[in-house]
């Protein structure tokens, strides 16, 4: 009997291990009776990543159809903001450029130039007038004139006898001047550009491109005293000891005739026709252009108002 008795118990106790093993071992319940007074960590669930946003294209003016005709030889526009070209009517024709040969004459005189620099207005400078009928800064032989201001006179009223004011002094002479402007040119990579004199008068040669001349107006408005004076509509020079009064008035009529217009140079010549480089603001947007041969004073700022408004119209998409 009592033999019995042991083997029931010995049954008893093998079925409550088999029932308690699972549960000490796959349970929390169990895990926590088997540590004992054991803190076991709680398991911690991190949140889902948020996912970075992925940044909206910047809408850009973007070409749709063709460019609009213009009476132009050549014309083009350029957009400053993102560097592409939205209208290109044989851009890349040689042709002469009359007074928009100031920009380089400008450029050259800034970059390598004190502004403060008095510049003697000689004989010669009053002669390029005379002779070749150019367009003047009315100067004064004799007269003493800070450069900062004369470039007014050059770039304002379109003044060929500030242009060979600012070569003498600069250059040295007119003819090292123009050396230096090809060298400049060929720097910037305007290959098809040749000057032979620094104000545009004709002569063989001397050519550019509305490509050309896109690149380096894009260059000369990075240039705050040039950006600044291709705005001007008028500039008074007080007279002083050193130099009679002036009072010069722009050529560029695209400045009261468009909103927006921050310049740039006009040039007119029988061989040239009527040119102009322009560059106007819109809602942010910033386009540079160019006409070459335009039919008449009149057309060619009907040409660039064309450019400018069909430029200005098109479709923002993103790039």
């Amino acid at each position: 009997m009592k033999r019995r008795l042991i083997g029931v118990m010995l049954i008893v106790l093998a079925v409550c291990l088999a029932v308690l093993a699972p549960v000490l071992v796959f349970t929390p319940v169990g895990a926590h009776l088997l540590n004992g007074s054991k803190q076991v960590a709680p398991t911690v669930t991190l949140p889902p990543p948020t996912p970075t946003a992925t940044p909206l294209p910047t809408p850009i003016l973007t070409v749709e159809g063709k460019p609009p005709t213009v009476s132009a030889t050549a014309a083009y526009l350029f957009d400053d903001d993102t560097g592409h070209t939205l209208a290109d009517i044989n851009g890349e024709k040689p042709l002469p450029m009359a007074s928009t040969t100031k920009i380089m004459t400008a450029v050259i005189a800034i970059e390598t130039a004190d502004l403060n620099e008095l510049i003697p207005i000689h004989q010669d400078a009053v002669n390029e007038v005379i002779q070749n009928q150019g367009s003047s800064a009315q100067l004064v032989p004799g007269d003493e004139i800070p450069l900062k201001d004369l470039l007014y006179g050059l770039l304002v009223p379109s003044g060929d006898d500030a242009a060979v004011a600012i070569a003498d002094a600069v250059g040295g002479t007119k003819e090292n001047f123009v050396r230096i402007m090809n060298i400049v040119a060929y720097r910037l990579h305007l290959y098809q550009t040749h000057y032979v004199n620094p104000d545009g008068l004709p002569a063989a040669g001397h050519q550019t491109s509305a490509y050309d001349l896109v690149r380096l107006a894009r260059y000369a408005m990075t240039l705050p005293v040039f950006a600044q004076i291709v705005q001007t509509q008028q500039y008074i020079l007080p007279a002083t000891r050193l130099h009679h009064r002036y009072v010069w008035k722009t050529t560029n009529r695209l400045l009261t005739m468009y909103a927006g217009a921050t310049g740039i140079k006009t040039g007119t010549t029988p061989e040239a026709g009527y040119c102009l480089v322009f560059s106007a603001t819109r809602d942010g947007h910033h386009l540079i252009g160019v006409v070459l041969n335009s039919t008449s004073d009149q057309r060619r700022f009907a040409d660039a108002k064309t450019l400018l408004d069909w430029g200005f119209g098109l479709p923002m998409l993103p790039e």
